[in-house]
Parts: structure tokens; C-alpha cells; sequence
């Protein structure tokens, strides 16, 4: 039985509480990890999604940031990691029966300016991929799915202009080596890109664009990666972009990959 795992930035999960319930009903993903859920942790909607068989694991944060697990399996809490020491919700791992942990990310969008001599978000963010580096250098994961919005779109095609967007924040050479560094550390796998290699492939579209269905002005800020030595079982990636069209929609749209485990 292959277990399906969906991220999405959610952007409030009390706000749009009525569009996870459409997602969990509607795709019936085995795990769906949730970011930016910008509520604190006792105050997040349990009792929709437990009458839907989820269970809900997380860490929380009165307005900001705020990460979530809704699982249909068995899942048991495996902890969280503060990064750069600033007590953000940005990171929780659960574990299932089988052995799989599933770490889910909330990193730093960065700010406006790419420099972190003037923007110290800019800095945040680098010195929170410099920690994911160090932590999976030093406790090299195995059987590990990592997903979450890692506001980095790393590939030309991840973005509607690979020329326009190399001095924007989220696309910028210094972004990605950091990005990549993290990939490396922890021999992971990109896991969309391995079952769509080719083509333009995003995951969030900005509200400033009036119609941003026609404009297509698109960035990958949502990944879903595994370790290598279950990157093989896995299979079945998509992006769900018509939920970016739902009513009170996040700017951002789920993205799915599925295993063989």
C-alpha cells in the first residue's frame, strides 16, 4: 500500500480550516503537513478533522509561523528542533509504526533585499539552512521523508523567469547553494523533480497578480524530499493547482508524492 503525504502552506488554519477539510475529503492523503498555520497549537481546529479519522501533532505560535501534522496512520510526536535559537515554530517530526519520519519545515521567507548586510530576515534565513546543513551533517537521517514551504524555488524551471527572479528573493544563487547544501548533508532526494524532471513546475502564485491562473507568474516554494534510500518506492508527485483557485485561497498549492513502503 503506497502512503501519500501532501504539504501545503495553509497561510491560517483557522482561517481556511473549511479548505483543509475540502482537501482531507476530496484527496484523502494518508499524511498532510500544514505550514504557516499562524495559530497557537491549543487553539488549532482538531475536531473536523478527527471526525475525518486525522490525527494532529504540531507546534504553535500566537499569529506566525506554526507547523502541523494531520495523519490517518499511527503516528507518535518525534520532536521539533528550534533553530536559530528563536523559539519560531517552524519544525515538527512524526514518526510512523513503519519506521518513516516525516520532518515538516517552515523556513524563513527572507524579506525583500537579498543582502543580509541590510536585511537582517535575508541573514534569518541563510543562517536557518546553514543549521539544517549542520544538524543532517552531523545525524545523518535514513528513512526520512522531509516536506515542507522552504521558501527557495532551486531550478530554472521553477520559476516563471529563471532571468528576472535571479536577484529576487527566493531564486537568488546564494539561496540555492544553501538550499543544495542541505540536500547534500542529508542525502536527500528531491522527489517531484525525480517524477517531473522536465517542464515549468510551481507550487505558489503571488495575490498581487489579478489573475494570477492567467498571469502563471509561478515560483516552487514546496517541497517534498526524501532520503535515498527510499527516494526508489517513490512515485505519483502533483501539484493540486486548482486549490490555489479556491474561494479564500493560500497563495500557496498542495503538492503530493506518494511511497511504496
Amino acid at each position: 500500500m503506497p502512503i501519500t503525504i501532501c504539504s501545503w502552506n495553509i497561510n491560517s488554519i483557522r482561517l481556511r480550516e473549511d479548505l483543509v477539510l475540502k482537501l482531507l475529503r476530496e484527496e484523502n492523503p494518508d499524511v498532510l503537513c500544514l505550514q504557516e498555520c499562524k495559530s497557537p497549537l491549543e487553539m488549532m481546529p482538531t475536531k473536523g478533522f478527527a471526525e475525518l479519522g486525522y490525527s494532529l501533532i504540531g507546534r504553535g505560535q500566537k499569529g506566525y509561523n506554526g507547523v502541523a501534522i494531520l495523519s490517518k496512520l499511527p503516528m507518535e510526536d518525534a520532536g521539533h528542533r528550534d533553530f536559530c535559537a528563536r523559539g519560531d515554530a517552524r519544525h515538527v517530526a512524526g514518526r510512523l509504526q513503519n519506521g518513516l519520519t516525516i520532518h515538516n519545515f517552515y523556513v524563513p521567507a527572507g524579506g525583500d533585499k537579498p543582502d543580509r548586510e541590510i536585511n537582517e530576515k535575508f541573514g534569518h534565513k541563510l543562517d536557518f539552512l546553514t543549521e539544517m546543513q549542520d544538524w543532517f551533517a552531523a545525524e545523518a537521517p535514513q528513512k526520512s521523508v522531509l516536506v515542507g514551504d522552504l521558501n527557495i524555488a532551486p531550478l530554472e524551471d521553477d520559476v516563471w523567469s529563471h532571468k528576472q527572479l535571479l536577484k529576487i528573493v527566493s531564486h537568488t544563487p546564494i539561496e540555492v547553494e544553501h538550499l543544495e547544501n542541505v540536500m547534500k548533508s542529508g542525502d536527500w532526494v528531491d522527489i517531484p523533480r525525480q517524477d517531473i524532471p522536465d517542464g515549468k513546475l510551481y507550487s505558489w502564485w503571488s495575490y498581487r497578480a489579478r489573475d494570477w491562473d492567467a498571469a502563471n507568474k509561478g515560483r516552487r516554494l514546496d517541497h517534498i524530499w526524501a532520503t535515498a534510500d527510499i527516494a526508489a518506492s517513490a512515485h505519483s508527485s502533483r501539484v493540486l493547482r486548482p486549490a490555489r483557485g479556491w474561494e479564500r485561497p493560500s497563495d500557496h498549492a498542495p503538492i503530493f508524492s506518494s511511497f511504496d513502503l
